[in-house]
């Protein structure tokens, strides 16, 4: 496994094919206070990209074009946050996107448990280590801990969506899943606008 790390932007040119599995790592987790510090990509190859953001002015326009690329798939873990903070400090609508949260909940409901370390878990045997969960994302160098961290966020995230895909055509709901993963950005819309806790279609 590589883990490369960039300062402001993804460099020119990088490719990482049709689909890119993505997170954040941010100052805490209410997207309009607390800043965008990370970026994590995978091609699915075992290899991880981080972007450290330059939290002055996020101008990032190889990141922002790939978020942008309609030929890209994103695969998110929990990409209601993800993609609410990408909006918020990069401008950026993320299509088309997949959520691996949500297909673990349409898909494993014998169990509550639908967080990335317990789905890694049980689907490919591998077990997660969340210590630098909670560190200072802001700090000028990472430590290897924290890369580290970052990357074992990204690097599952395909063969998540491959046995996921798998589970969701069993089941029959690969048609409900698809429209709840375009209503996400809708959903950060909402967050970002106030209606975080508010049911908008309750009664």
């Amino acid at each position: 496994m590589a883990i490369k790390l960039y300062k402001g932007d993804l460099p020119p040119g990088l490719d990482f094919g049709s689909s890119v599995a993505v997170d954040t790592e941010t100052l805490g987790l209410v997207p309009r206070r607390d800043k965008l510090c990370l970026v994590q990509l995978s091609a699915g190859d075992g290899n991880a990209h981080l972007v450290q953001l330059d939290r002055a002015n996020y101008d990032a326009p190889n990141l922002k074009a790939l978020f942008a690329n309609e030929a890209v798939t994103k695969i998110f873990h929990y990409a209601r946050f993800d993609v609410a903070v990408i909006r918020h400090y990069l401008g950026v609508d993320v299509t088309p996107l997949y959520c691996t949260k949500i297909a673990s909940k349409l898909t494993r409901t014998y169990t509550d448990r639908h967080g990335l370390k317990d789905l890694v878990k049980e689907l490919l045997g591998i077990e997660l280590n969340k210590q630098q969960q909670s560190s200072d994302w802001g700090a000028h160098m990472l430590s290897d801990a924290q890369k580290q961290y970052a990357a074992q966020d990204v690097l599952y995230l395909h063969e998540l969506k491959s046995r996921l895909d798998q589970m969701l055509a069993r089941e029959g709901r690969e048609a409900v899943a698809r429209a709840c993963f375009d209503f996400i950005p809708t959903r950060a819309a909402l967050d970002l606008s106030g209606w975080t806790e508010e049911d908008v279609f309750a009664h």
